[in-house]
């Protein structure tokens, strides 16, 4: 598929003009296509040019092996997803839940896939509303966990300052109109309310050692790459501001062997995909802002409450 050609546009976040093409990497899941990415010089984001409309995305979704839509489990690499995915599960909820010990309040989670985050809040006596676009994943999340999900639009409908947590996890690369999002989630939080938002980092040890195989740029769903700088920038604009940096410790691990995987290396990919994972893990002990995925803890400015 071609999308409309277009000339280089400002930067998505912090609307600078001076951005510049970066990197070029393909579509290695599905169509094998090549796609741009521009750099912000401000903000340092990445983001996917020309960007597909909502409408030309939608085939890049339907694949039987896009895992967060269809919980396939065939084949070691699904399997070792599912195993890692129950650990980190359990982490996710155990520090949401920590946010706001001894209170059981309301939770939000968008892009919620098949259910099995909103399922275990839910467990923990959370009042939970989740939303994802997908409707096969909908249903889904109705026959494992009993969970009806809402369209994702119904984001616009909801009662204001109605959630202690709004949680993204690996969402918010995958999002259109971000800026409208932002604003919503503004508006959707209590006072002293948490947005957690997890996305990739393309600064991290790995991103850097795979370039345009790093498997985490999943063109052309990841609309945006982001890194640190311009998540910070990001919330800044919308009256926001991070409080803490949490690497995602397993990311590089899984990330570095599809990335392996697309390069065709074989038995020694595997091998050195650990210790990619390992170095990238250890500067991530140093400075959590060069993880290879970042769960951001944020809160809205009391100015802007």
């Amino acid at each position: 598929m071609s999308f409309q050609q277009q000339s280089y546009t400002p930067c998505p976040v912090c609307k600078n003009d001076n951005t510049a093409l970066s990197l070029q990497a393909k579509d290695y899941s599905l169509t094998k296509e090549s796609f741009d990415m521009l750099i912000c010089k401000k903000c340092s984001l990445l983001f996917t040019f020309p960007t597909p409309s909502k409408i030309d995305i939608v085939p890049y979704y339907n694949f039987p092996d896009y895992i967060s839509h269809t919980d396939v489990k065939e084949g070691w690499m699904n399997k070792l997803y599912h195993k890692v995915k129950t650990r980190t599960l359990l982490q996710k909820t155990n520090w949401v839940q920590s946010l706001f010990t001894g209170h059981k309040g309301h939770i939000l989670e968008v892009g919620a896939g098949t259910g099995a985050f909103a399922s275990a809040m839910q467990k923990k006596g959370w009042k939970v509303t989740a939303l994802e676009p997908d409707e096969g994943s909908r249903k889904r999340a109705l026959d494992n966990y009993n969970l009806s999900l809402l369209p994702v639009d119904e984001l616009y409908n909801l009662p204001k300052h109605s959630f202690e947590v709004i949680t993204l996890w690996h969402v918010l690369e995958h999002v259109h109109d971000l800026s409208a999002y932002m604003n919503a989630f503004r508006s959707l939080l209590k006072v002293n309310g948490r947005l957690i938002i997890a996305v990739p980092n393309h600064t991290s040890y790995d991103a850097q050692f795979y370039n345009s195989y790093w498997a985490a740029y999943d063109l052309p769903r990841h609309l945006y790459h982001f890194s640190p700088s311009s998540m910070d920038t990001l919330c800044a604009l919308h009256n926001m501001k991070v409080l803490e940096y949490k690497p995602m410790w397993f990311d590089s691990f899984y990330v570095s062997l599809l990335s392996e995987k697309y390069k065709n290396a074989g038995y020694i990919g595997i091998v050195r995909a650990f210790f990619i994972g390992c170095i990238s893990n250890l500067i991530a002990l140093k400075n959590a802002k060069r993880a290879s995925s970042i769960i951001y803890e944020i809160k809205i400015l009391d100015s802007a409450i």
